[in-house]
């Protein structure tokens, strides 16, 4: 209970005493932000398991990548890009519901990656990608994620109307000559870029927690779409703080911690929920 009777100690000199968790938490911050803004869509849409078959998609680019001793987000940005290439693909071509279409993707990719990494002996390598590093961030990782915090901040404003047309009514965005079909690629590729932004962070699966939990959340307590994305910034950010000061404290996996404690909020908002809808039904 250090927590309540000593909130000094608990919440406060971690990170004035060490730096790395002082950059761990800025890393942290900076991802939510991208996973918060992207996810509300990702939701919104009903894209969820898209987000998920991305953020496993980009792990053989990130085998490849360090097999070559190439730098990995590069792997994962040609794999990423060639999993949302695959995806339209399938679904322009195949009589397939497209989630069948994409866990058939999303398993030989996982699958693609096992193998590369397995035939390199590089299974340590391969959790770190899994579940992310970020107690190891350094500067130059933090600046990658400002600069992608700042891109996604300007897709949301400028592609604000296309995407909100787009996803309640798609007739009312073509009138307005928005392609819907060109819309919902654009956020598959701010989808991947997310993806391979957050991987070093909270690792390729477990940024797929971000990328749909706040967001989720954020969605049962609040209705227009600008305080959903508002909230679910401040969920996350909640999330990454004391799951960063949990894994302090108890020595538990950092991403891991961040992760489950977001999943923990939703089940919370979803109590929340309920009790509210029954209060306004009784």
């Amino acid at each position: 209970m250090d927590w309540l009777t000593n909130p000094i100690e608990w919440w406060i000199n971690p990170f004035i005493d060490s730096e790395i968790m002082r950059d761990a938490v800025v890393a942290a911050l900076l991802t939510v932000l991208g996973t918060s803004i992207v996810g509300s869509w990702v939701v919104l849409r009903g894209l969820t398991f898209l987000g998920d078959s991305l953020a496993q998609g980009v792990l053989p680019g990130i085998a490849v990548a360090w097999a070559l001793s190439v730098d990995p987000q590069i792997g994962a940005l040609v794999a990423a890009f060639a999993m949302v290439t695959g995806v339209n693909i399938i679904r322009s071509s195949s009589p397939l519901p497209d989630d069948v279409s994409l866990g058939i993707l999303c398993v030989g990719f996982l699958a693609l990656a096992v193998v590369l990494m397995s035939a390199r002996g590089g299974y340590g390598d391969l959790n770190r990608f899994l579940f992310g590093s970020i107690t190891a961030v350094d500067d130059q990782r933090i600046i990658r994620s400002a600069i992608f915090a700042g891109i996604t901040i300007v897709f949301a404003i400028v592609g604000y109307r296309a995407l909100i047309m787009a996803t309640f009514d798609s007739s009312q965005a073509r009138i307005a000559r928005f392609s819907p079909s060109v819309v919902h690629m654009a956020l598959l590729v701010m989808t991947a870029l997310t993806v391979v932004n957050s991987f070093e962070t909270v690792g390729s699966l477990l940024v797929f927690a971000f990328l749909v939990a706040p967001p989720t959340t954020a969605s049962l307590l609040v209705k227009s779409v600008p305080r959903i994305i508002g909230l679910s910034i401040v969920l996350g950010a909640l999330a990454a703080v004391v799951g960063l000061l949990i894994s302090y404290h108890h020595r538990t996996a950092a991403g891991a911690t961040m992760a489950l404690f977001s999943v923990m909020m939703f089940f919370l908002g979803l109590i929340s929920h309920n009790i509210r809808v029954r209060a306004v039904s009784a």
